[in-house]
């Protein structure tokens, strides 16, 4: 057995929705070209396994802390991504096992990941955040940023670009929603052109109220908690 107990500070309250069944579901519906992220943050270990044991292997943490915490409670085989907002005081924790970073956003983060992954001698995958949100409270690059330093990625030897990561506004305006994910898919299209490398075929885009269209559009990679393990309680 992985779990014994749950440190009290990541206890939390899951729904009476069988994990097992979303799981399945999820894996059943998804197509073989986009993989699921079940977004654990918030969610006892507990959780976890019953998704494991349902065959999912990616998990999704925002906290360097809880990730921290989680991990050693749980099978070494988890694919750990970070989904959150990375504060560069903290990279040093996650460098050595984090399978990807999804929200790199800018170059004092991509440095401070070169550095660390140099300490330890790793490369570490990245994606990096574009903003095509209408919303202020979303992280990001702009596109032309994004391009720009794609350009000057030679300048982080151990940092791998693996693609390209962002969130639509959040509204129920679905062509809304379309366009944004639109604008993203056409961006990582060229720069995916420009790089050429095996390396940079990720698209992280999709949630659980968005993620339909996230696939329609070329996503990768979706981000869904809510539908697995319930609403979190904080």
């Amino acid at each position: 057995m992985w779990f014994h107990t749950v440190p009290e500070k990541i206890k939390t309250k899951t729904n009476t929705m069988s994990i097992t069944s979303e799981i399945q579901r999820l894996h059943s519906e998804l197509p073989s070209t986009t993989k699921l992220v079940a977004v654990s943050k918030f969610h006892p270990a507990e959780a976890i396994e019953e998704a494991y044991a349902a065959g999912q292997r990616i998990f999704g943490e925002s906290r360097v802390q809880e990730l921290c915490e989680k991990r050693p409670l749980l099978p070494l085989d988890i694919e750990w991504h970070f989904i959150g907002h990375l504060q560069t005081n903290k990279i040093k924790q996650i460098v050595p096992f984090v399978s990807l970073i999804h929200g790199v956003d800018s170059v004092k983060l991509l440095l401070e990941i070169n550095k660390e992954g140099i300490k330890i001698g790793r490369v570490v995958p990245c994606l990096l955040q574009v903003f095509v949100a209408q919303e202020e409270t979303k992280f990001g690059l702009s596109p032309s940023e994004c391009k720009d330093l794609v350009k000057e990625m030679d300048n982080f030897p151990f940092v791998q670009l693996c693609g390209l990561m962002g969130m639509a506004s959040l509204t129920d305006n679905q062509s809304q929603i379309r366009a944004e994910f639109g604008q993203l898919k056409a961006l990582f299209d060229e720069l995916k052109t420009e790089i050429n490398t095996i390396t940079f075929k990720e698209l992280s885009m999709g949630m659980s109220e968005d993620y339909p269209l996230a696939i329609e559009c070329g996503s990768t990679l979706v981000r869904i908690g809510s539908k697995i393990f319930g609403f979190r309680q904080y």
